[in-house]
């Protein structure tokens, strides 16, 4: 796609606070606006998309003490994009900018993608669980889900239905109460 000799094809990044980050991109009439918010071990996302015509001039990044506003400059006139926490809006033009800062807006070529990475496997204590294959291990005890294709097998008796006195796999009447096993 050619674009317009006065049309930005650029995306723009901009940091509200440490680990909360603003990108912007704009293709043609859509303007896509994506948040992320991200700690080790924690990380959130939004993005939303919207028509604003292409953009004429890089946008500009204010901040105040409810949130942040983006200024867009589009072919259509200016339009305001409102950004709570992760919540995206489009504003219009008629945001208050009383008291506002404005923010460094920086050139990117790389927009955040949603996709994450696998979970490793967890671990508490004695626990340990795992995602693919979806198994859990705490102390003797382990729970598996197996695929769809696979068949699963009989576990092996432990116990005594009865009186719950331990028993080996192949006893054939509890030791502890005479309970018929099979």
């Amino acid at each position: 796609m050619i674009a317009p000799p006065n049309q930005i094809i650029m995306a723009y990044v901009c940091e509200l606070n440490p680990g909360h980050h603003v990108y912007l991109d704009n293709q043609g009439d859509q303007t896509t606006v994506i948040t992320t918010m991200g700690m080790p071990g924690q990380q959130q996302q939004a993005s939303s998309s919207m028509t604003t015509g292409p953009w004429i001039a890089p946008p500009a990044g204010y901040q105040n003490t409810t949130g942040a506003i983006v200024k867009l400059f589009t072919a259509q006139g200016e339009t305001c994009v409102y950004i709570q926490g992760n919540a995206i809006t489009l504003a219009g033009s008629e945001v208050s900018m009383v008291g506002a800062q404005q923010l460094s807006m920086q050139q990117t070529v790389a927009m955040p993608t949603s996709s994450m990475p696998p979970m490793p496997p967890m671990t508490m204590g004695t626990m340990q669980m795992t995602m693919n294959p979806m198994e859990m291990h705490m102390g003797n005890m382990e729970l598996k889900m197996n695929a769809a294709n696979q068949v699963p097998q009989p576990a092996a008796r432990q116990f005594c239905s009865q009186c719950g006195a331990k028993v080996a796999p192949g006893d054939n009447f509890c030791s502890s109460c005479g309970h018929a096993l099979s």
